[in-house]
């Protein structure tokens, strides 16, 4: 079965060029141009990835994606935009995208996040992976990750975390007491392969270490100055 793909862009000259490239690596490609027609695609049909600009007549590509959240479609998201500050990166991930790609950009290197995405997509289908009836949890002092039913605690206390901070926490606990670069964690948890801006992991790192002070009041991710940041006992 092919891989289908829905491109959400107006742009006329961008989107025959991304088109054209997916399409020569044997993907199947369909077009819309607005958000209508992009929900009308998504409300109708099943899509593997979706590539996402964010400027988008008839309405805003973060509140499409955060619609289609909302919905529960867990279909990839790949998010482009001319807007490239880490403010508006993070809005994106926030929003309930899976990559961000600014523009202008190099089609060698949306091929390769669109092949990053669907590896990773494929590799947490149900089916994919051998299952059993032991309840899949990691443990570090007084927090717990439950990998199956997607939750976390610290003392009792349920922790509400978006899919990206939970990517984080369960990088992070798999790799306790160890000093982990921001582009480790880049490369690990958001799957990039290329040199961006590592400011997006210090928010997400902030974003962490609030709810789980919130829970106990102690930290547990602390900053290792020059090198990155590592989880263990104050």
């Amino acid at each position: 079965m092919s891989t289908r793909i829905l491109l959400i862009e107006d742009e006329h000259s961008v989107a025959s060029v991304i088109r054209k490239a997916l399409m020569e690596d044997q993907y199947e490609v369909s077009l819309a141009m607005d958000a209508a027609s992009a929900w009308d695609h998504i409300s109708r049909w099943s899509y593997d990835l979706f590539i996402l600009d964010v400027m988008l007549p008839g309405g805003n590509g973060m509140d499409l994606c955060r619609k289609i959240r909302k919905e529960g479609i867990h279909t990839p998201v790949l998010m482009l935009t001319a807007l490239g500050s880490v403010d508006n990166i993070v809005m994106g991930l926030d929003a309930g995208a899976d990559d961000y790609l600014t523009k202008p950009f190099k089609i060698a290197e949306l091929l390769a996040r669109v092949r990053s995405l669907l590896r990773r997509a494929s590799a947490a289908t149900p089916g994919s992976i051998a299952y059993t009836s032991r309840v899949n949890v990691l443990v570090f002092s007084d927090i717990t990750l439950n990998l199956d039913e997607k939750n976390a605690q610290r003392v009792g206390r349920v922790i509400e975390l978006t899919a990206t901070e939970f990517r984080l926490l369960e990088y992070l606990m798999k790799n306790p007491r160890k000093v982990l670069s921001r582009m480790d964690i880049l490369e690990k948890v958001w799957g990039y392969d290329f040199n961006l801006n590592t400011k997006t992991v210090d928010v997400y790192i902030n974003y962490l270490r609030k709810k789980l002070e919130e829970a106990d009041g102690s930290r547990v991710i602390h900053t290792v100055v020059g090198m990155g940041y590592i989880l263990k006992e104050e």
